[in-house]
């Protein structure tokens, strides 16, 4: 990794002059993110809890990682979504598949720093009828280019260290390895080791390419498979990926 630096009046390496005073632009907790093939929308539990609910049974493995879940019954559910719906951060989405008109998942931003323009994508809780799929990666898409245009520099994802899906998936989308905070804290009575990941500003024009260009119904065959790999897309961003570490598992 290269960190680029200037000299303070004492000869000390700092880092390059921010001129710019002005602040990102707050997600709008009550607006919507329309896409080509799905809208992300205000979570609501009167309006997508029980869907939501009927869409993740059977897919017991999404809660693994995630501090809430799984639920016993769906009144469980609404009450999770009623505790954390119309909040200014997390500012958790619906994701609405547009051909169905169903809701098929969850996310959301958090650890929003306006004032540093720093902003995270989390609670990603993605039902088997979105997950690989281009209305998946078009989600991702749609809040990160959000997330962007609203002046934000720097855009995370952190997961659990042992989350093998999520770290491949930060790197298919074009997110660099930043580290491991070590018991960063303890979810469900188990240690979690948090891995960290992100993308920033200046790697988003080409990032914007890259997924323009997957996303195109040019890059689908008749059977809509793929032709171009988004990962081979966005290779080039990735400035760090994540090592071999080696994972000890104990009885």
């Amino acid at each position: 990794m290269i960190l680029k630096s200037t000299k303070n009046q004492f000869n000390a390496p700092v880092g390059t002059p921010i001129t710019q005073n002005d602040q990102a632009l707050s997600p709008n907790a009550a607006a919507a993110i329309a896409g080509s093939k799905c809208d992300l929308v205000p979570l609501d539990a009167s309006k997508h809890g029980e869907g939501l609910y009927e869409a993740f049974q059977g897919d017991d493995d999404l809660w693994n990682y995630l501090p809430q879940g799984p639920f016993d019954n769906s009144q469980d559910f609404l009450a999770w979504i009623e505790n954390v719906q119309g909040q200014q951060d997390p500012v958790f989405y619906s994701i609405i598949d547009k051909g169905t008109g169903k809701a098929v998942g969850v996310s959301s931003y958090l650890r929003i720093d306006l004032k540093a323009k720093s902003i995270e994508v989390g609670w990603l809780t993605f039902s088997s009828r979105m997950q690989k799929s281009s209305l998946a990666t078009e989600a991702m898409y749609l809040m990160m280019k959000n997330a962007f245009e609203l002046g934000f520099r720097r855009y995370e994802w952190k997961c659990n260290a042992l989350n093998q899906p999520s770290i491949s998936a930060a790197h298919r989308l074009g997110m660099s390895f930043e580290g491991v905070f070590r018991q960063a804290t303890i979810v469900k009575g188990h240690n979690r080791d948090t891995a960290w990941f992100s993308i920033i500003d200046t790697d988003w024009p080409e990032a914007k390419s890259a997924f323009e260009s997957w996303l195109s119904a040019e890059n689908f065959d008749a059977s809509g498979n793929q032709i171009m790999r988004l990962s081979d897309l966005t290779a080039p961003l990735v400035k760090d990926r994540w090592p071999n570490l080696r994972v000890e598992i104990e009885s």
